[in-house]
């Protein structure tokens, strides 16, 4: 399925910043076997000064951009184009969930995609005791890796309520579990912990969703939203498989990859450093659109 994806990201700033830097994740790779990126630009209104582009440790593209100049307001814009591969049905190869940690060790690679980078705590995601124990209530020794990841995240899925207002981006994930409410971050951080807390490796994946309006509605520009959801390792002969606890799905042919690591604090579309007087607000819209559909 080919997808158009546009994103706007705007700033604007209580009083002109005179210095600003920042590290932005929004370029879209290439992934064998699951999407080609056909296209993609990148592009900041006003531009930049200084600008680089690299690739971090997971393989995400990473660009660096910074202004010497005041400034009251910015503006970061994504287009691209995606062939998204229709992904096969998953058959479960994967062994018991009790026998995943020697297939862990049997890994001798230590490359960005090894599950042992994927089995601690991180700074948002890790082993907590009340999430290790609700996960434990929802798996049983004669479950696969491959059950014990899809039955973790429908528990998630019927036990959460996802609420735009109740968290925001520094929300930790022992709170949102212990309310039971959030957003797609945070739905992502629990599993991940949940998931690591019973030692199966668990990492985040950022990207877009494409959601359909109601039957009989037209598509609203701008209605979407960047998403996240949960990769996790099922073993040598499965490998790594994607789940999405917000909607109680595999990942499959609407979903489209940003960028991946262990947590958000890996994959954050913007972070940087703005030196300003005042406070800021900002806005997102996003369209996904496929292409002769």
């Amino acid at each position: 399925m080919l997808y158009d994806v546009k994103l706007r990201i705007a700033y604007a700033y209580t009083s002109p910043s005179d210095k600003t830097r920042l590290v932005v994740r929004l370029l879209p790779n290439t992934i064998p076997g699951t999407q080609d990126v056909l296209s993609r630009l990148l592009t900041f209104d006003p531009v930049p000064a200084e600008r680089r582009e690299r690739v971090d440790f997971f393989g995400n593209t990473m660009t660096t951009a910074v202004w010497h100049h005041p400034m009251q307001a910015l503006t970061i814009d994504l287009a691209a184009r995606f062939d998204r591969k229709p992904q096969p049905k998953l058959l479960d190869f994967s062994p018991p969930v009790g026998a995943i940690g020697a297939e862990i060790a049997s890994r001798r690679s230590l490359a960005s995609y090894a599950p042992q980078h994927f089995t601690a705590a991180s700074r948002r995601a890790g082993p907590d005791p009340s999430m290790t124990a609700f996960a434990r209530d929802h798996i049983g020794p004669e479950m696969t890796t491959f059950q014990a990841i899809e039955a973790i995240g429908r528990a998630l899925y019927t036990e959460m309520r996802f609420d735009a207002s109740a968290t925001d981006v520094g929300t930790p994930a022992q709170e949102a579990f212990a309310n039971r409410h959030g957003v797609c971050q945070d739905f992502s951080h629990v599993m991940i912990s949940c998931l690591r807390g019973v030692g199966i490796p668990a990492g985040y994946v950022s990207g877009f969703l494409r959601t359909l309006p109601p039957p009989g509605q037209p598509r609203l520009e701008g209605a979407d939203a960047m998403h996240a959801w949960v990769r996790a390792w099922a073993g040598n002969e499965l490998g790594w498989i994607e789940y999405d606890p917000t909607n109680a799905q595999f990942a499959g042919g609407d979903y489209v990859t940003v960028a991946w690591g262990r947590d958000y604090d890996d994959v954050s579309p913007v972070r940087g450093a703005v030196r300003a007087a005042g406070g800021q607000t900002s806005t997102q819209a996003v369209d996904v659109i496929p292409i002769g559909a």
